[in-house]
């Protein structure tokens, strides 16, 4: 049986379901990976940073290509590069994002979904944390012996509700100069917040091609492929006042 469209309107970059009545389709997997010297950190996350940055003042990078692929976008959390397209043949590709800091701007993302599953890898520098929040609890990959570290992992109200709606939201928190995985099933709640200026996401979109297909989108944009579950953007309050040792 094929799968149902999630999207109201394949193309809406805004497009916003009600919170109250929305269940998870999944639960996301979160694998701590790896820490580094704060050294070895910023060097890796400043080095994919700069190719997103790069990317936003190519003129090849901003313009469409044969394909009509436009590789460098922006995300209400942060700058993304298409670094690997799709082909005929190969249904996936891959993102980098160069987070904004929220502390900076003063707000926070949004809490979303993804009309297809993605794999992320997320990777920290020195004094800089990603708060990851989802409607469901997190399953942490614990293998003894071999998985670095377990992940802080608290619960608040998801804030910003419509009056007489109240949702549990689930956080954990990647620490400084760390690389922690996570697997997002396809239609399950999840955002990202950088608490910090050195953040960075490798992100795989497995059935990027499949799922433009399926919603009948007309093009490769990860705000299209994406739905919200709150009209605005929180203040940076809403994920800063209880960040661990914040």
């Amino acid at each position: 049986m094929p799968q149902p469209r999630i999207k109201h309107t394949a193309d809406d970059e805004n497009e916003v379901h009600d919170v109250g009545g929305f269940a998870d389709a999944g639960r996301c997997v979160v694998t701590p990976v790896v820490r580094f010297p704060a050294g070895v950190a910023l060097a890796v996350v400043q080095a994919f940073a700069a190719i997103v940055q790069r990317a936003k003042t190519s003129h090849v990078a901003t313009t469409p290509d044969a394909d009509g692929v436009v590789r460098s976008q922006t995300f209400e959390e942060g700058d993304v590069y298409m670094i690997e397209k799709p082909f005929d043949g190969y249904v996936a590709d891959r993102y980098l994002m160069d987070f904004y800091d929220v502390a900076e701007r003063d707000i926070c993302s949004r809490m979303h979904l993804h009309t297809g599953l993605r794999f992320v890898r997320m990777m920290t520098g020195p004094d800089t944390r990603i708060r990851v929040g989802s409607l469901s609890p997190f399953e942490i990959t614990h293998v003894e012996g071999v998985t670095p570290f377990r992940p802080e992992v608290f619960a608040d109200d998801l804030p910003d509700t419509p009056p007489g709606v109240h949702r549990i939201r689930h956080n954990l928190i990647v620490p400084p100069c760390s690389f922690v995985d996570m697997q997002i099933p396809r239609g399950t709640s999840h955002q990202f917040n950088a608490v910090g200026p050195h953040a960075v996401i490798d992100s795989v979109h497995p059935e990027e091609s499949i799922e433009v297909f399926r919603e009948r989108m007309s093009g490769y944009r990860m705000m299209a492929q994406t739905v919200f579950l709150a009209d605005t953007l929180p203040p940076a309050a809403s994920c800063l006042a209880t960040l661990p040792d914040a």
